[in-house]
């Protein structure tokens, strides 16, 4: 599969942290959280997911391949997070995953009952971020997922739209899903809190 790493100097070595992008979209939409994250220090695969079709967003195999990347690059410790359906992927690999620390969710998009059945089984933390409901998240059927998992906290992001989750985002988002804020305050707010989420797994992990 194709994937970007992002590898600071600093990083504490077998560390990683693993981005799923979102419903037929690629990993240079995640390219801001990405630099974002690797600028404290964290190393970074952000992946192009090889399995969703227009009728079927392969989103367990996603996952998997989520979990074989990391194997690849000899992580001993990981974080998944992903926007919409790769949020979703996230969740499988956190869930199936033994070295996994947590996972971190964007404007998540359950699909089939995926989502409430992997949080279910989940043992490690899942943090959820979320924005106004919409016919492109679902109208926020996302909550259902954190609701089912035993150790979920959610923070919602007043007034953000699905594109806020993405970072860069295009017109292609904005044509179907509306335009995110004009000054990207919104945006911003999204990526703070998704890197601190992350960080607040790898330290509480640390300590």
């Amino acid at each position: 599969m194709d994937y970007s790493l992002y590898r600071p100097a600093s990083a504490r070595s077998g560390d990683l942290v693993l981005l799923g992008h979102g419903f037929m979209r690629d990993r240079e939409r995640m390219t801001g959280l990405a630099e974002s994250l690797a600028e404290t220090g964290l190393t970074v695969a952000a992946l192009d997911f090889c399995n969703a079709r227009p009728w079927d967003g392969g989103h367990v195999q996603n996952g998997f391949d989520m979990m074989a990347l990391a194997d690849a690059l000899g992580a001993r410790r990981r974080v998944y997070a992903g926007f919409s359906a790769g949020a979703l992927a996230a969740l499988v690999a956190g869930r199936n995953d033994p070295r996994a620390l947590g996972v971190v969710a964007l404007d998540l998009v359950d699909a089939d009952g995926v989502g409430r059945l992997m949080a279910r089984g989940m043992d490690r933390p899942l943090i959820g971020l979320f924005g106004e409901p919409s016919a492109c998240n679902a109208r926020g059927n996302g909550l259902a997922v954190y609701a089912a998992a035993p150790d979920a906290s959610v923070q919602r992001i007043a007034g953000a739209n699905h594109c806020d989750f993405e970072s860069p985002t295009d017109w292609v988002c904005r044509l179907v899903c509306g335009s995110p804020s004009a000054d990207g305050a919104r945006r911003d707010a999204v990526l703070r809190a998704t890197t601190e989420a992350i960080r607040s797994l790898t330290a509480g992990a640390a300590g």
